[in-house]
């Protein structure tokens, strides 16, 4: 028989960003405590800044009648000379029976021993409220609180249970609330509590309440409203998705309203002003003409008719916010961009100040410049010495986020080249799994020192990352320097430059970033993990050659007929193991005998004697050598009596291999 359920947990108003990063675990955590309890159904789950939902429109009331099978010792071990020993007896006692009562059972080494019991079903009723409990106690916000004389703690306090089964109030207790069939209404309806008699009155009351409990709909109602204000004043509002689930989760009643603030700060850079709106106040930014307007959108958790003095007292409390943006931005200009006070600011212990993680990253920036040919030398210096400065400046000390951008800015009012402006802007790319990367050359040497001075420096110190633990972004760093190795087709060889930098970094130890580094390339490109092994067999450093030999060789690994390529590289691979196939391979022309093996090494030689113009061509005419290394394999005898011609045609197959291997190591492929 089943029944609706009903749980709310009522809560004092839930901060949204750690609410947010848990919100994606907390279905998956209910439905782990309803298969343990062997009640798993369908349900759905609902929020606001003040009650967190479940919902089951159908829930056993009762679990279903279950057989418990038990085995215990082998009946050898368990009697002896007839009589039960511990084994039996302590098997017995875990079942609850005697030892007369345990059956024995063969599956198919032996008798066991055995009980099989029929398990009658617990009401849900007697299961929910501990299993409420549990589902609380799962939920991860990070920090929590106490309140009260309560020694346990939540994220918020907690104000209100209700357990409904069907029509009846299931009891129970979490935080020492009693559950009920109350529930609070929106504050600016009521402070006091609303009772219901079921599922559907909490829903309806809820409502007229004004409480709109499902969150796609507040969303919902806030882009429609948005969309309102666009056509009626003629702007565009920039959806900020990370700000659009933080406003939905700490609203219950939403009113997109559109404010405005003085134009005088519309002299600020636009970061700023966005910045300031968005994480302070929670508003959305207007454009108009692709230009940022004096105009700012606010979504309102009041229910009332006159939303006036809501929108002035958002404007009020907006303006001492700009205010201070443009008292820094004033003071920075005046101060201008200086490195000097990064001497004393201290980058992680054990690795000096940022001045000399400047020092360490232009020195990385001068071997790239020089891999790369690049001719402003003294602007790649310039620019690396003064992409830290802005860390001194009072905007960045008050926005954080807006470090290297408010650098970009300063350098620029300032007059220097516009390289050295930019790179400053672009030194953190790419920051996100969708981020841009850095425009031009110049900038991607700066941002690819500033990544590869924190790997080599936090990996010298011992700041390695450890399981899901990475609070430095070291795995996100080394990604970064693979995709701008690969969009500006950057030759970046992490093996080469260690060496040549290693003496600025004492304790690195080389083969353990190296493999840290190559385990994220098996993350990072989405190809057959196998082919990415085979690439690295073949001893290539070059992230950027990493990438195009993968180009080249992973669609024909996943081609329908590669199955015939692999039964001839296993041929290969076993004709190898007895060459050492890092020396010198020789091949006699005068012990060629047969002609299958003439066939298979004049083309061999006609292949690796021209010049080709990108991997794909040199794998296509490698693979093309299947038919002769086929026809060679099934015609000719390679354990030759003769020892010079065993070698010769073992040489010959090992030439193969080489080439290939300049590629790939054929050998680690598998499909």
């Amino acid at each position: 028989m089943n029944k609706p359920l009903l749980i709310e947990i009522g809560v004092e108003e839930l901060p949204a960003i750690p609410f947010l990063k848990e919100l994606a675990n907390i279905e998956k955590k209910w439905t782990d405590i309803l298969e343990k309890n062997r009640l798993l159904c369908d349900f759905e789950f609902f929020y606001t800044p003040r009650r967190l939902v479940l919902w089951h429109r159908e829930f056993q009331v009762k679990q279903e009648d279950s057989v418990q099978e038990m085995f215990g010792a082998p009946v050898k071990i368990a009697f002896k000379d007839g009589e039960p020993t511990g084994a039996a007896l302590g098997f017995a006692k875990k079942c609850g029976v005697s030892v007369d009562e345990l059956d024995k059972i063969d599956q198919g080494r032996g008798e066991v021993l055995y009980f099989k019991k029929e398990v009658t079903g617990t009401n849900s009723a007697d299961l929910l409220n501990d299993m409420v409990n549990e589902f609380i106690s799962s939920l991860n916000f990070g920090k929590s609180m106490r309140w009260a004389s309560r020694t346990d703690s939540f994220i918020r306090p907690i104000r209100s249970l209700s357990i409904m089964l069907g029509e009846q109030v299931v009891e129970g207790e979490l935080y020492g609330v009693k559950s009920s069939n109350f529930a609070f209404a929106h504050r600016m309806v009521s402070y006091e509590p609303f009772t219901f008699d079921f599922a559907g009155d909490y829903f309806c009351k809820l409502d007229k309440n004004g409480v709109i409990l499902y969150p796609d709909e507040r969303r919902k109602i806030i882009l429609d409203q948005m969309r309102e204000i666009e056509h009626r004043d003629g702007v565009k509002i920039e959806i900020d998705k990370d700000l659009l689930e933080e406003v939905v989760a700490i609203t219950e009643y939403p009113t997109a309203l559109i404010g405005k603030f003085d134009e005088e700060f519309l002299e600020l850079p636009e970061e700023v002003i966005v910045t300031s709106m968005k994480e302070h106040q929670r508003y959305f930014a207007v454009y108009k003409d692709d230009k940022l307007t004096n105009n700012f959108i606010v979504v309102s958790n009041s229910k009332t008719n006159d939303f006036g003095y809501i929108i002035e007292g958002n404007e009020k409390v907006l303006r001492p916010r700009l205010a201070d943006g443009m008292f820094f931005w004033k003071n920075d200009i005046n101060n201008g961009l200086s490195n000097e006070g990064l001497k004393k600011l201290t980058f992680v212990e054990g690795l000096g100040s940022m001045y000399e993680k400047c020092e360490r990253e232009a020195k990385i920036a001068s071997y790239l410049a020089n891999t790369f040919e690049v001719e402003q030398k003294d602007l790649i210096e310039k620019a690396v010495m003064l992409s830290k400065a802005d860390l001194m400046s009072e905007m960045v000390f008050e926005f954080t986020e807006l470090q290297g951008l408010m650098g970009y800015y300063y350098a620029k009012l300032a007059g220097e080249d516009e390289l050295v402006y930019t790179a400053l802007k672009e030194q953190y790319l790419p920051d996100g799994e969708d981020s841009d990367l850095p425009s031009n050359k110049f900038s991607s040497i700066i941002a690819l020192a500033y990544k590869l001075d924190n790997l080599m420096g936090l990996f010298s110190v011992g700041k390695i990352p450890t399981g899901s633990k990475d609070p430095f972004g070291l795995r996100r760093a080394a990604a970064g320097i693979v995709k701008i190795s690969m969009e500006h087709e950057l030759s970046v060889d992490l093996d080469k430059i260690i060496d040549a930098l290693a003496s600025n970094y004492p304790g690195l130890d080389k083969a353990q970033l190296v493999e840290f580094f190559n385990e994220r390339l098996f993350k990072i490109f989405d190809v057959n993990p196998s082919v990415l092994k085979a690439v690295l067999g073949s001893g290539e450093t070059d992230i950027f050659k990493i990438s195009k030999k993968l180009c080249a060789l992973n669609p024909i690994v996943q081609s329908d007929n590669f199955k015939e390529y692999s039964t001839t590289f296993k041929r290969v691979a076993n004709i190898i193991k007895d060459i050492d196939v890092n020396s010198e391979l020789t091949v006699n022309d005068s012990l060629l005998e047969d002609d299958a093996e003439k066939e298979l090494y004049l083309a061999f030689t006609t292949v690796v004697s021209k010049e080709y113009q990108c991997y794909e061509d040199q794998v296509e005419a490698l693979f093309d050598l299947k038919s002769q290394l086929d026809n060679f394999f099934d015609n000719v005898y390679v354990n030759h009596e003769d020892e010079a011609i065993k070698t010769n045609r073992k040489n010959i197959i090992g030439k193969v291999y080489q080439e290939f291997r300049k590629i790939a190591d054929i050998k680690e492929i598998t499909i």
